[in-house]
Order: C-alpha cells, then structure tokens, then sequence
C-alpha cells in the first residue's frame, strides 16, 4: 500500500502543489485545512505521516503537534514560514520529528519523508507502531482501524475520546501520565474540558475493561501523579 500523508495547509496554493507534487512521488494524499479538519482525518484514518503548517486559521500548529504526539507517534513533519529559533525549539520538544522553513526543495522533502517512514516500518518491525495493533492483558487494539477488540473476537464499542486516552497509554506502556498530557490526547484545542473529564472516562474504560472496576489490574491509578497502563504489551 502507498504511503498515507496528511498535508495540513491552509493556503490551497501551497496545499494543491505538495499534494500533487507528493503524488507524483508514490504517495497517497489527504489535505486539511484547519486544525480541526485535521483531528478528523486523523482520527478517522490510518495517516503515516503529517506534513504540518503551524500558521492555521483555528488552531496554532505547535498545540497539533502536542496533540498528535499525546495520542499517537505518527511521524510529524513541521513545514512553516516561521523562523524563529523558539518555534523550532519548541515544535521538536512537543515531539515534531523534523522542522523545515518555506519555501522547501520538493526532493529534500520527499527524502526526508522517505527517511522517517523507513524509520516508523523498522519500528513497526518491533511491534512499535502506532499504526499496529498492540495485544495487552486480554484485548487487541487496532490503532490504525480504532477498534478494541477482546481476544475471543468481541469487539468493545469505544467514544473516539475513549479510544484516545487509551491508545495513550498503551502507547507509554508502565510510564505515568498525567491528566494534562492525557488531556491533549482526547482534546482539539487549549480551550477544550477540564482535567477532571479524564478521570471520568478512565472510569469508563476499567467498567468496559477490568474484571473488577473496584480494584483495577489494567489502567493504575497513581496517586498525585496521573495513571498508567498497569500490563505489558505486545
């Protein structure tokens, strides 16, 4: 299969070359124009790799990357006329992967694209992935088709806010997270729900997936830190 890129761009010049340009190249093209369009392509998609503008009309592009990167390790590709030191700084902490100034030479690009997915399939090699499916105490997770599933076969119906906070944390497998990070896993914007909303889903999830929600074994609670994923993956 073709590679899957998300251009996220809000100028439908700049949009309309890359994708076209990308396509030519092999790759298979999605565009977005907004933050918001963005999350739901992401979350409604298997996306390989995010080429991200962090000028948008909705949403400023570095709170995306912090986003994505809450929820996922899709490859994320920073492609923005700011120059500043501080925003390359602070795309790369928030977990961009690379960080290139427009106006771009298209091969240096399409090889920088090339070089991170080679590094994501090598990963995926090792079961790392996000685009894999992640076996944990009883359950399969289908980060790329968003279905938990039990090991019998049943499939377990999860809200997209639900299926996020737990890709989360099968993501970080035995690494505690706070409420903030789980936060901008479920969340489009700075100005989205309050940090109590995330106890309330992990609620949620330990009645769809503990044997006892009373004395959980899967999702731990760790007192005045956050919670972590209390099992090993696969």
């Amino acid at each position: 299969m073709k590679p899957h890129l998300l251009i996220v761009e809000d100028d439908e010049f700049v949009q309309s070359l890359l994708a076209a340009y990308m396509e030519k190249e092999g790759f298979r093209v999605s565009v977005a124009a907004s933050g918001n369009e963005m999350l739901g392509l992401i979350n409604g998609e298997s996306i390989d790799l995010v080429l991200l503008d962090l000028t948008l009309p909705d949403e400023d592009g570095l709170t995306l990357a912090r986003q994505v990167r809450a929820r996922s390790k899709t490859p994320i590709i920073v492609l923005t006329a700011r120059k500043g030191r501080d925003d390359r700084i602070t795309a790369l902490g928030v977990g961009a992967d690379d960080y290139l100034n427009k106006p771009v030479d298209p091969e240096e690009l399409v090889l920088r694209i090339r070089n991170l997915l080679g590094r994501s399939d090598t990963e995926a090699s090792n079961g790392t992935n996000a685009n894999q499916k992640v076996s944990f105490a009883d359950f399969q997770l289908d980060l790329g088709g968003h279905v938990l599933r039990r090991t019998t076969g049943e499939t377990i119906p999860l809200t997209s806010a639900e299926f996020n906070l737990l890709s989360a944390l099968v993501n970080a497998p035995n690494r505690v997270l706070t409420r903030a990070f789980l936060l901008d896993a479920i969340s489009h914007d700075d100005d989205g729900p309050s940090e109590r909303v995330i106890d309330v889903l992990i609620s949620r999830l330990r009645k769809k997936i503990e044997k006892d929600p009373r004395e959980p074994m899967i999702i731990l609670t760790v007192v005045g830190s956050g919670y972590k994923l209390g099992v090993e993956t696969s």
